[in-house]
């Protein structure tokens, strides 16, 4: 029996074999790869050294990790040497599908309007769709706008659709819980985080992805941080969707995602405000009546930059 809110994400999800034959390499290969690219984006150096340890004990590991995880599940792959939850849903994910949706972000070749479409009532269109009016690009976002309203009030999303799409998303994401409940980064933090990036991308004290999306010369343009409040973890970048480069925001609207250790990760979207009484202040979409509020700084600007 899986016990707990954490322990539910991966209680009995099935795995989809890979097209390779090793496994373990294939993870720790990509768990590797992560460390490398936080490391020369300036993340903290803890996470860099979680990221590789977890390498080692998966490509260390004498039983192929899917059969480990058909057998014993979340739980199989906590036992392991530095997989704490963060980690083991990581690996989970690229066990299911063959892919991390984290890493290919680090590397710059997340396709989020893609990855929406492979989901059931999801088609191209509408994929783009949300990409520009939600302000999301992952699957975990996605499900959060299912059960917060906001992907029903979209034009071609009935009722019927919105529930495929929720059941879609439980079984993909192999989740048996409501994110209703999942606590986010207060306003304040968030908007601390926005004024951080910011601040370091002006003056040039980040390090440049080149995002394969919307980028015909292959230019590293897209300044990336990462950083830190207290237990939150925080990775933000310009939005590189169609639209912000349609309405030439891709310097002004920031996507901030974050996590714990023992939170799956989420987003939001912070913008400048172009009407009502909020206008010309920045806001978190989606959370607009709190950044109504007087929000106090509550965090020192974090010195863990490149």
């Amino acid at each position: 029996m899986c016990e707990g809110q954490i322990a539910s994400v991966y209680c009995a999800y099935e795995v989809t074999p890979m097209k390779t034959s090793n496994h373990n390499q294939f993870v720790a290969d990509r768990l590797r790869e992560a460390a490398s690219l936080l490391e020369q984006q300036g993340a903290n150096r803890f996470r860099v050294a979680a990221y590789r340890k977890a390498s080692e004990t998966i490509g260390s590991l004498e039983q192929d990790i899917t059969l480990m995880v058909q057998a014993d599940g979340f739980r199989g792959l906590m036992a392991l040497r530095g997989i704490g939850p963060q980690m083991a849903r990581a690996i989970g994910e690229m066990l299911r599908t063959g892919r991390w949706m984290q890493l290919e972000r680090l590397r710059g070749t997340l396709d989020p309007e893609w990855l929406f479409s492979q989901v059931p009532g999801i088609g191209p269109k509408l994929a783009r769709s949300v990409v520009d009016e939600l302000h999301i690009d992952t699957l975990e976002a996605l499900e959060v706008a299912v059960h917060d309203g906001r992907l029903d009030k979209l034009p071609g999303f009935g009722a019927r659709r919105v529930a495929m799409v929720r059941t879609a998303l439980s079984e993909l994401l192999g989740q048996r819980h409501s994110h209703a409940s999942h606590e986010e980064p207060a306003v304040d933090v968030l908007l601390d985080v926005d004024r951080e990036y910011r601040e370091q991308a002006a003056a040039n004290k980040l390090r440049h992805i080149a995002p394969r999306r919307f980028n015909p010369l292959n230019e590293a343009w897209l300044p990336v941080l990462h950083t830190e409040r207290g237990h939150w973890q925080f990775t933000a970048l310009f939005s590189n969707t169609a639209l912000a480069h349609q309405l030439g925001r891709t310097q002004d609207w920031v996507v901030i995602y974050f996590q714990t250790d023992s939170h799956p990760e989420g987003q939001r979207t912070i913008v400048t405000e172009t009407r009502g009484r909020l206008k010309g202040k920045r806001v978190v979409r989606g959370r607009e009546r709190e950044c109504g509020e007087e929000q106090p700084l509550l965090w020192p600007q974090s010195s863990n930059v490149a």
